[in-house]
């Protein structure tokens, strides 16, 4: 069994597109799971919604869905995004399911389970952050049972053992913030013999020309300290 894990597309279509694209190419793939932050962010909105939708993926809410669903005339990107999606999109994004669990062939569930969540099993906003104290990491997992948290939120591609569970951030499609701006998404694989899963991040190349001139297009608000900050890929300027 194999599954696709990406997550925090944030409007950016073009990067979807790509990394789509790059998921198709990987034979066996039995379903894609996007990990919210579908929509907020990037210059196309509407059309990284429609892109996911057409995909057949399991979508899942992130902190920025949550917020634009129950408040879109929120700040100056979310004024963008009601100019760009309908109500029925908005209704869409505040309907989204919290997490995906999925039981593998010959897995027992819930010990074997791939767990999908935007930030952490409890809620869409504290962060599995590489190299945080184990008991922060201990507290964010509380008693949930699985064989891997696939998640995103923080930005950053890591894989971190944490007693018999492996926590993998599938850092983000549309903005990363690892000093790569390459897309990135996950690739987990079950093994049936050893009831194990693998876990492989993917790199994508960045479509950025192609985004800056969609950002300037689209009249997106302060357009050019959006697009620094997506160049920057980092938290750190």
């Amino acid at each position: 069994m194999k599954i696709a894990v990406m997550s925090d597309v944030h409007g950016f279509s073009l990067a979807l597109e790509c990394v789509l694209a790059d998921v198709a190419r990987e034979p066996g793939i039995q379903e894609i799971v996007v990990a919210g932050d579908l929509v907020e962010g990037g210059p196309d909105p509407a059309g990284a919604l429609a892109l996911l939708r057409a995909s057949g993926a399991k979508l899942l809410m992130g902190n920025t869905d949550e917020s634009y669903a129950h408040d879109p005339s929120g700040s100056g990107s979310h004024d963008f995004m009601s100019r760009h999606l309908t109500t029925a999109d908005r209704e869409f994004l505040g309907a989204l399911p919290f997490s995906h669990r999925i039981t593998p062939p010959g897995g027992q569930g819930p010990d074997d389970d791939l767990l999908a969540v935007h930030a952490n099993p409890h809620d869409l906003y504290r962060k599995f952050i590489p190299f945080s104290p184990v008991e922060h990491v201990a507290q964010l997992v509380g008693d949930t049972r699985a064989a891997v948290i696939a998640f995103g939120h923080h930005h950053i591609a890591y894989k971190r053992q944490f007693g018999d569970m492996l926590l993998v951030d599938v850092s983000a499609v549309g903005n990363p913030k690892d000093g790569d701006l390459r897309s990135k998404w996950g690739l987990f694989s079950w093994d049936e013999t050893t009831r194990t899963w693998t876990a492989e991040h993917r790199f994508v190349p960045y479509p950025l020309e192609e985004t800056v001139a969609q950002y300037r297009e689209a009249g997106y608000p302060k357009a050019e300290a959006a697009i620094r900050k997506l160049k920057w890929a980092s938290y750190i300027e």
